[in-house]
């Protein structure tokens, strides 16, 4: 399933809140982006135990207990993990990876919060989650009946509210660092083939690495970081995390180059930061300049008049570098009435694209 609205982290929280206390909520979304976390989260908050089950490794068994006889008949004696005395969030994590005979066991369970003659308890929750099948994951068609049975929301990454988690949870300075300067690199899409790819997951992963080695209050070799660095995130953010590592402790800081106490570097051994620094310009440029002329602040007619002298500057070091900051081919555009100042203020770097 693949939704026309996506919600963010905190919308979400919205939907669980006003929707799942009366109503089962199935949240999709891609592996790595937060699903399990948001619900033990809004467990915590409605002050309710979260307890989760994993489709994928369930059998029908698991979800309607076994049969005991009792006098001269039969009942089924649900699971202890289920039968539980006080209410709580009972969370069906890759419910879509479950075989049709388990998707079978969780009907009842999920429309009547049932199993067999036991109900759970009153103010209990049913929340599930699962992939997309564009995510590559293991996901089985989700029958008709089941679909039917649950209110469906897709989550997608928000750089900011993950930022604002981030701080939160301390999450490693360098990781913090990075994501706010590189927001769209928090998430890419999975891959098809088998390498790694980044998520909020998976920069929570190598936040947790970076402080077991000590990153940042002792020296790590340049292959050690590399190494740790190219096992959690996407080939392509693991370089340009790479290069900013490596401008962390020289002049070379965007926040200097814009003010203009600084310059761009020059010397073929920092090429990889000059890279690095362009790609982190343009993400500013897309984020804080308005779409809209007419829209535009102080600060943003500051930067965008600054802009173009730093691309201007640019240009005489790496003209091809310029140009990817102009004229990126993937992603968010750079706003048209900016593009249009370019072109006028600028037009040998335009036209030798």
């Amino acid at each position: 399933m693949n939704l026309p609205m996506n919600v963010t982290q905190d919308e979400l929280t919205e939907v669980l809140l006003n929707i799942a206390p009366s109503r089962p909520v199935f949240i999709w979304g891609a592996p790595g982006i937060g699903k399990s976390s948001l619900v033990e989260k809004f467990a915590n908050d409605v002050g309710l135990t979260c307890v989760s089950l994993l489709g994928s490794q369930l059998a029908p068994e698991d979800i309607i207990g076994v049969p005991k006889i009792s006098g001269e008949t039969s009942e089924f004696l649900p699971p202890k993990m289920i039968a539980r005395k006080e209410p709580y969030v009972l969370f069906l994590d890759e419910l879509n990876a479950c075989s049709q005979e388990v998707q079978k066991a969780f009907y009842s369970l999920i429309y009547e919060k049932r199993v067999g003659e036991y109900y759970l308890p009153k103010g209990s929750i049913v929340i599930g989650a699962g992939n997309r099948v564009q995510d590559s994951a293991i996901v089985k068609t989700m029958s008709s009946a089941l679909v039917n049975r649950m209110f469906h929301v897709q989550l997608k990454a928000n750089p900011q509210q993950w930022l604002t988690w981030a701080y939160e949870n301390g999450i490693h300075p360098w990781v913090l660092d990075y994501i706010t300067q590189r927001p769209d690199h928090l998430f890419s899409e999975p891959p098809k083939t088998e390498e790694p790819y980044s998520t909020p997951r998976s920069w929570h992963m190598l936040s947790d690495i970076l402080k077991e080695y000590g990153a940042g209050e002792k020296q790590i070799s340049q292959d050690t970081l590399r190494m740790l660095i190219y096992g959690c995130v996407s080939a392509t953010h693991a370089g340009m995390f790479l290069a900013y590592t490596k401008q962390l402790g020289n002049k070379h800081l965007l926040s200097d180059i814009i003010k203009g106490t600084e310059k761009w570097p020059v010397k073929p051994e920092e090429r990889d930061v000059l890279y690095f620094l362009a790609q982190s310009f343009r993400a500013k440029l897309i984020h804080e300049l308005p779409k809209k002329k007419e829209k535009m602040n102080k600060d943003a007619q500051a930067l965008a008049y600054r802009a173009k002298a730093m691309i201007k500057e640019l240009a005489v070091i790496n003209v091809e570098v310029a140009q990817m900051v102009v004229l990126a081919d993937e992603g968010e555009k750079l706003p048209e009435w900016f593009m249009v100042e370019v072109v006028r203020d600028l037009p040998r770097l335009v036209k030798t694209a």
